[in-house]
């Protein structure tokens, strides 16, 4: 690898880490996997504040990992799914699952 590619692979991962590197992020996506879900499901099985997860739907939403639907009701109702780039994170948890299963 020359140093060039060095350079190219570290400003990768932390670009990614810019998206991902949140405290919250892991979960709300790990809740996101198994379907779509409204801000306060999610709430309730994250476990953070409001605006916490507020925060963190919007970095998701910026970066096209998550889409945000409203629904025409009353009151309106806000439904938060994975996007297919979203969908694509999945190799990385089970990645992470597997090399947590064998190191820790």
């Amino acid at each position: 690898m020359n140093p060039t590619d060095d350079t190219v692979c570290v400003d990768e991962i932390r670009y990614v880490m810019q998206i991902f590197g949140g405290k919250w992020t892991f979960l709300v996506m790990g809740e996101l996997h198994n379907g779509p879900r409204r801000f306060n499901d999610l709430n309730r099985s994250v476990g953070c504040s409001t605006k916490s997860l507020s925060d963190t739907l919007k970095i998701l939403e910026k970066h096209e990992i998550i889409t945000r639907t409203v629904f025409p009701t009353t009151p309106v109702t806000i439904e938060y799914s994975l996007t297919e780039k979203g969908k694509d994170f999945e190799k990385v948890f089970t990645e992470m699952r597997n090399w947590g299963k064998k190191w820790l």
